[in-house]
């Protein structure tokens, strides 16, 4: 799995036998994007929600440093969510801080990082956008509450941009919107502390397939209705805008014309395929071009 946690431009251990694949497949699903101008003008608009975040100074430990594990509110992940790995949860965190602090030893240049669980965690190394490098920091069956905990992993690095999605499944475990968005709201309070010279960005927590899930835990997607998700996102939008954010509004690009998630995108009704991964891609691309 170390190939799709650490991507770097022209580098062999970033770049997996099957790195040039990616062009072989569907292109309709590039071009649902970058070649339709409705959809093109939706993210111009999902983008322009956000305001840019303003200057910061120089991070300094003080008093006022934000505490992460304040607002913990979930149980730690557990292998059942997303899919199963041979490593424990707390074996994970081991190997992504020794994975931060190798980056931070040697700094690259244009260092990009994936915050989340393991839709983040399984992003195709060679379908992340060129000219950068991917710091993925993404556990399979990660909460909100768990990342908020972890955060200080990455004090080292110097990223440009950070991604954050998370969220899903704490809706699964039955966690609330508001215990969600105060755990988002204190892992954006550490970030913009921690790496005062980086944007960070939240992304919105993705829609399901609902009826349509092959999931083996549909039960739990069907008892998360769509408009709990898409209110949550507004309460997201909303932190990143108060917290000197930005906010990358995916979920329209993701559904189907019923709010769903598009089943062209999706291996379970949970998870993305190579086809959802190349959307969201092509919005991570379109995102460096409209926000510089």
């Amino acid at each position: 799995m170390g190939d799709r946690r650490l991507s770097a431009p022209n580098s062999a251990v970033s770049t997996p036998p099957e790195a040039s694949r990616w062009r072989r497949a569907p292109r309709w699903a590039w071009w649902s994007i970058l070649g339709n101008a409705g959809l093109l003008g939706l993210l111009a608009w999902t983008l322009g929600q956000a305001t840019p975040p303003p200057a910061r100074g120089p991070a300094t430990p003080s008093a006022a440093q934000p505490s992460k594990a304040s607002t913990l509110t979930s149980p730690p992940p557990s292998p059942e969510l997303g899919p199963r790995h041979q490593l424990s949860y707390e074996q994970w965190v081991g190997l992504l801080g020794r994975e931060a602090r190798a980056i931070a030893a040697q700094p690259p240049k244009h260092l990009n990082i994936l915050l989340g669980d393991s839709l983040s965690l399984w992003f195709p190394s060679e379908l992340l956008p060129t000219e950068t490098t991917w710091l993925n920091q993404g556990i399979s069956g990660e909460t909100s509450g768990g990342l908020l905990n972890r955060l200080d992993l990455m004090d080292q690095t110097d990223p440009e941009v950070i991604f954050v999605m998370i969220g899903i499944n704490d809706l699964i475990r039955g966690v609330s919107n508001e215990a969600i968005a105060a755990n988002y709201r204190g892992m954006i309070r550490y970030l913009v502390w921690a790496h005062p010279d980086s944007r960070i960005v939240v992304q919105s927590v993705l829609p399901h397939s609902g009826p349509k899930a092959t999931w083996e835990g549909r039960d739990r997607l069907l008892a998360i209705p769509l408009e709990q998700i898409q209110d949550l996102n507004e309460s997201l939008a909303a932190i990143a805008r108060d917290e000197g954010a930005q906010y990358l509004n995916l979920y329209p690009l993701f559904a189907d014309e019923t709010g769903y998630l598009h089943h062209d995108f999706t291996t379970d009704g949970l998870h993305l395929n190579r086809n959802g991964y190349l959307v969201w891609r092509s919005a991570l691309q379109l995102y460096s071009q409209i926000k510089p």
